[in-house]
Formats: C-alpha cells, sequence, structure tokens
C-alpha cells in the first residue's frame, strides 16, 4: 500500500490589524504618571492649606480647600482604574 504524503500547515499568524489594534489597548504608558501628578498635587493643595494657616491656596474656598484637595486624590484613584 502507498503512503500518503504528510501535509505541512503553515503557522497561525495574526493579520496585521490585530496586531496594531491590540497594541493600542494595552500601550497606557499615561495613567502612572498622571495618577501620580494627581495624588501628589492633592496632597500638595492639604499641605499647603494646613501650613498657611487657611490662606492659601484660594482663600476663598475656606475649609473647602479640603474637599479640593481629596477631589485630586479621588481623581487620581478614578485614573488609577485604567491601569492595565
Amino acid at each position: 500500500m502507498p503512503k500518503s504524503r504528510i501535509r505541512k500547515k503553515a503557522d497561525y499568524s495574526p493579520p496585521p490589524a490585530k496586531q496594531a489594534t491590540n497594541l493600542k489597548l494595552t500601550s497606557r504608558a499615561w495613567v502612572a504618571p498622571v495618577m501620580l501628578a494627581l495624588f501628589l498635587i492633592g496632597l500638595a493643595w492639604i499641605v499647603v492649606f494646613y501650613v498657611t494657616d487657611g490662606t492659601l491656596p484660594i482663600d476663598q474656598l475656606d475649609n473647602w480647600n479640603i474637599v479640593v484637595g481629596f477631589g485630586f486624590i479621588a481623581a487620581g484613584f478614578a485614573v488609577s482604574t485604567q491601569w492595565k
């Protein structure tokens, strides 16, 4: 009985379009610097408020300056959910 030929399959390689879109989805290098910047801005805002006895950063906001500082920190946590 004659032997049948062995067929070799080509290795699978995804189309180039899928590789390019996958790279864009996983490339989030902006997240960590923005997150850390928001954390530090919020912390600095609160520290400056306490060190200057409430006259800085914005005198008219009075104790709402604390809320603004925590707002920056909360925004940093919101940005951190985008980190992969």
